[in-house]
């Protein structure tokens, strides 16, 4: 972080208030912090505040002629070495993927040639909707990352997703993304996350709780340290940075998908939440309302079971999530898989888990060692677990 060239932009929502804090922490880390405001940005906080926590001036203005030599938008993107949009509202994200510059903060980013990283902030409804969700999907398959924003209280009352990463969460990440270690160069990693959907008719299915938070932040860490990432997915999140995103529905597609994938591949990091049954038979239309239903289930594919027999050299990471007897449950999957490590957390914790920012995870070795990993956000413990599988990976070659 010290002595990096961060431009910090500014746009119109309430949230503008929280990135002040993380400008104030990028100056005492050492950053140069260069803040560009949009006009509504302004509304909610002034310049001013922004000039003397960053010890910079602050560009408001494409035509500003404070300094009539340099073309602004371009000079900054040149010497930036990453950019930040926080809070990013849907006007420029909008703004960003359809290439509209008509003020200095879209010019910039058009003009950018490092990292450029998102903090979304809106309203629930406008955050999923589906022009939004577009513009952000297109935005990452050009190479652009976000921040996820969290589930809380809005300001408008409403009660959802939307708000802001706090300015720590955002201040972490950007301080990995500057600093991220390249240890991963040349190993191909195969992550499956998310949960699978069993087709009942074409109207329901069975599925599970699973956000496919840990797994994309296993993807995004690996890939950010050089890896050559192929992500077999059941969610719905924007793709991560330079990562192979190959999306599936059922248990059966992502068997097939790993499967393909396997020989291909140095590290296996099995992070999906995969249905284990499906019904025996799959309705076609809708099924209409009648007495009480029993449905006939039958299991899936066992896909770590099956990596775990076929395998040939390569390291196996497996996830447990278990209610109880955690230890003892752990240590049984890597016995029945044949796995090399497997990751363990508590669902029955309230702070963890599901859906959550944050995980805790127990790690548990093939050789009957293990290891704590304290709460914290989902990326850094992905970084953890991969070091500690890539250590496995320079062992065993």
């Amino acid at each position: 972080m010290k002595n990096k060239h961060i431009a910090l932009c500014v746009t119109g929502g309430i949230a503008a208030y929280k990135a002040a804090a993380l400008a104030s922490m990028l100056k005492k880390a050492g950053a140069h912090v260069h803040v560009c405001m949009t006009k509504n940005a302004c509304e909610f906080i002034t310049p001013l505040t922004f000039e003397t926590l960053s010890a910079n001036r602050v560009i408001t203005d494409t035509f500003s002629r404070e300094a009539p030599y340099e073309v602004d938008h371009v000079s900054l993107a040149k010497q930036a070495d990453l950019v930040v949009v926080a809070p990013a509202t849907a006007n420029i994200i909008g703004k960003a993927a359809n290439g509209i510059a008509d003020d200095f903060v879209s010019t910039l980013l058009l003009a950018a040639r490092c990292k450029v990283v998102f903090a979304p902030a809106m309203n629930t409804a406008m955050l999923h909707h589906p022009a939004v969700q577009e513009n952000m999907q297109t935005l990452a398959g050009r190479g652009c990352a976000f921040i996820s924003s969290q589930a809380g209280m809005l300001a408008c009352g409403d009660v959802g997703d939307g708000r802001m990463a706090e300015p720590e969460e955002i201040f972490s990440y950007l301080d990995r993304a500057l600093s991220a270690k390249k240890d991963m160069q040349g190993v191909r990693v195969l992550v499956t996350a998310g949960p699978t959907r069993e087709k009942i008719d074409d109207v329901r299915y069975l599925t599970n709780r699973s956000s496919g938070k840990m797994g994309y932040a296993l993807a995004e860490a690996a890939a950010e340290r050089g890896a050559q990432v192929t992500l077999v997915s059941g969610a719905s999140l924007p793709a991560p940075e330079h990562v192979q995103v190959i999306p599936v529905v059922s248990a059966q597609d992502m068997y097939e998908a790993c499967m393909q994938a396997l020989p291909q591949v140095d590290l296996v990091v099995k992070a999906a939440a995969v249905a284990d049954y499906t019904p025996k038979h799959k309705l076609s239309g809708k099924m209409k309302k009648g007495g009480d239903l029993a449905l006939e289930l039958v299991r899936t594919p066992d896909i770590l079971k099956a990596i775990g027999q076929q395998k040939q050299g390569q390291v196996l990471v497996g996830f447990a999530a278990e209610a109880a007897d955690l230890e003892k449950n752990a240590l049984a999957k890597i016995k029945s898989k044949n796995l090399d490590l497997i990751a363990a957390n508590d669902i029955s914790r309230s702070d963890i888990g599901f859906g959550s920012e944050n995980n805790a995870m127990t790690l548990y070795f093939a050789d009957g060692s293990r290891k704590e990993l304290p709460l914290a956000p989902k990326k850094e413990i992905a970084d953890l677990i991969l070091s500690e599988a890539m250590a496995l990976v320079q062992k065993r070659h």
